[in-house]
């Protein structure tokens, strides 16, 4: 056995043993589900990291541990959902500065401009290319926006 393959059902016993997060499939894939955010609908991971790339899934402004969508309007959904995008990334050790792209999802295009405000607050420089689309519904009969993105894991220097 190879000291990789070793290390590998090792690192796969612990994660089974702890109740880990992360889970590295064969592919080369890891499936990040952060505590809080961990999906709570079968067939869906919070974000998968692959090769230097992590892609977190739609979110929407679901309180954490819940499945109860905050009240108060789309600004207070989106605040909820890039912060639950926040921990996502987090979870990979990355920031909303690593973020290269995102899609939003509205069910109101009207609220553009409230999604807007809120979403400048967590990219104030060098925002990631974006798309906005207006959509008839959402997963979640609440839910006004639903948010997703990707991004780099940069090579930090020292």
């Amino acid at each position: 056995m190879t000291t990789f393959l070793r290390i590998g059902i090792t690192a796969g016993v612990l994660c089974f043993t702890t109740a880990c997060a992360h889970q590295r499939g064969t592919t080369g894939r890891e499936v990040l589900n952060p505590p809080g955010l961990a999906p709570l609908v079968p067939a869906y991971s919070v974000a998968i990291r692959s090769g230097d790339q992590i892609f977190v899934s739609g979110m929407t402004g679901m309180k954490p541990g819940t499945q109860d969508i905050v009240a108060g309007g789309v600004g207070v959904q989106t605040r909820q959902t890039l912060e639950n995008i926040r921990t996502a990334l987090q979870s990979g050790g990355l920031t909303m500065a690593d973020v290269d792209e995102c899609t939003v999802f509205l069910k109101d295009i009207a609220d553009y401009a409230a999604m807007n405000t809120v979403y400048a607050e967590f990219f104030p420089v060098a925002p990631p290319a974006r798309a906005t689309l207006a959509v008839t519904a959402l997963p979640r009969p609440a839910a006004l926006v639903e948010i997703k993105c990707s991004a780099r894991i940069q090579r930090r220097t020292k």
